[in-house]
């Protein structure tokens, strides 16, 4: 016996598109039948649509509480149940307390529950406070056994005074004690000492932000990342890789056999240095947005499987912070806003570039939920999550800053034609209707 069964001439299954008949009953998958094999009384998708798996964006910046006004949990996952995707991870910071201990855990949950759209998990910090030198870390344990789905750390500066970065002992004290229950730390990989002594930051001048966070300030950093993983064997993810420059080293590591996984994100993917105005703030983020030929290479290494995941870094702050008024890149916040368009954004480039729908799912849904170790979450085959995306691939919208769901709504997609509209979004095998918050808060597969 079945609740549902949705039935589409195209559906993103496990094995790759084909017809079928995707039966549910209590929120989940129980089989995935031929596409004759339904009934009259099924749901049938338009002939245009396609059955995606709701997609999981494994890096989004909350914020709440301690910063509301930048976002919130309620606004946060509205947004990205418009944009098709039915389960995020939220980042340690920055939120006030940050996550990195226990009880600044239970805080945020307390602030998410009853008022998530979309299902949420969490990642727990790593910072000087609880990895020290020589001890092991219960903090960074208990946050483990209470299901965060690991570890961020910041090796420079992160822009915020209460998650301060390790340094290099410091990261190698947090990788050996999470080492030791087998935990997955996740880096933001910039050399300070690199930025230091690039020039600094010319007011409104884009070309000048792109100089003072050069592409060997992350080939650094990603090296003493891996130099790390190396000494302690911990599992290590890169997160929004920006330069192409990186490649080479990650690609001997893969070789090498280290577990090592690498995300980007869609303005690495869709944007380019070249046509950012001067002034223009709302294409700040950190590392930035480089040339047309990074993000070929970017588009290449992603095809290849040395990229793994597509999240979005959802990273939005008020428009005040942004210092539209003066356009001034070394005093405006970094950050891209762009959970709800993160899908269309990055499939509009991708078929541009002759890739599959089904590579897609893989880079947007199943890739992010194996990294955030979610179980049920990003496929569409028996036993999962009756999470959908009923999205309409051919269908193409402009970009307009007041349909979007984020608190904040500045973007630097404002204008732009994309390609891909999402028609509805199923979480747990009913639709996401915008009023009434369904989301659960999650725990990595495997914790107590």
């Amino acid at each position: 016996m079945t609740d549902l069964v949705l039935r589409a001439r195209r559906v993103v299954t496990a094995e790759g598109e084909r017809p079928a008949a995707v039966r549910v009953r209590d929120g989940r998958i129980v089989a995935v039948d031929g596409f004759e094999a339904a009934a009259s009384d099924d749901v049938l998708l338009e002939e245009d649509c396609v059955l995606l798996p709701g997609l999981v964006d494994s890096h989004v910046h909350i914020n709440e509480p301690g910063r509301t006004e930048w976002e919130g949990f309620a606004s946060a996952t509205a947004a990205a149940a418009a944009g098709g995707i039915t389960t995020v991870v939220d980042m340690p910071l920055n939120s006030i307390p940050p996550t990195v201990d226990l009880a600044a855990l239970r805080v945020k949950q307390q602030a998410a529950e009853g008022r998530v759209h979309v299902d949420v998990a969490f990642w727990g910090g790593a910072v000087p406070a609880n990895c020290a030198a020589g001890s092991t870390s219960t903090a960074l344990h208990e946050l483990w056994q209470a299901g965060v789905a690991g570890f961020k750390c910041f090796l420079l500066d992160s822009g915020v005074p209460e998650f301060p970065p390790l340094d290099r002992a410091g990261l190698l004290a947090a990788m050996t004690s999470i080492a030791a229950f087998d935990g997955l730390l996740i880096a933001h990989a910039e050399d300070p000492a690199v930025i230091a002594a690039s020039p600094p930051p010319a007011g409104r001048s884009y070309p000048a932000f792109v100089a003072s966070r050069p592409d060997g300030a992350e080939l650094r950093a990603v090296g003493w990342l891996l130099d790390a993983v190396r000494a302690t064997g911990c599992r290590a993810h890169l997160v929004h890789l920006s330069s192409a420059a990186a490649l080479p080293l990650l690609a001997a590591a893969r070789r090498e056999g280290l577990p090592i996984t690498v995300e980007t994100c869609p303005h690495y993917l869709s944007l380019v240095a070249e046509q950012v105005p001067d002034g223009a703030t709302e294409f700040k983020c950190c590392p930035p947005i480089r040339d047309q030929a990074n993000r070929e290479r970017l588009w290449q290494a992603l095809a290849g499987g040395l990229i793994d995941c597509v999240v979005s870094d959802h990273s939005p702050c008020t428009a005040e912070l942004k210092r539209l008024d003066t356009g001034d890149f070394a005093a405006a916040w970094g950050g891209i806003a762009s959970v709800q368009l993160s899908l269309p954004v990055t499939w509009t480039q991708a078929r541009r570039r002759g890739h599959s729908l089904t590579e897609l799912a893989g880079w947007m849904s199943t890739a992010p939920a194996r990294l955030a170790g979610l179980a049920g979450k990003g496929l569409i085959a028996p036993g999962y999550d009756a999470d959908f995306v009923v999205f309409a691939p051919d269908d193409s919208f402009v970009v307009e800053p007041d349909r979007l769901l984020h608190r904040n709504r500045l973007t630097p997609y404002a204008g732009a034609r994309l390609r891909g509209v999402v028609r509805q979004t199923w979480l747990a095998g009913r639709p996401i209707d915008g009023h009434t918050p369904r989301g659960r808060l999650l725990r990595r597969a495997g914790a107590r």
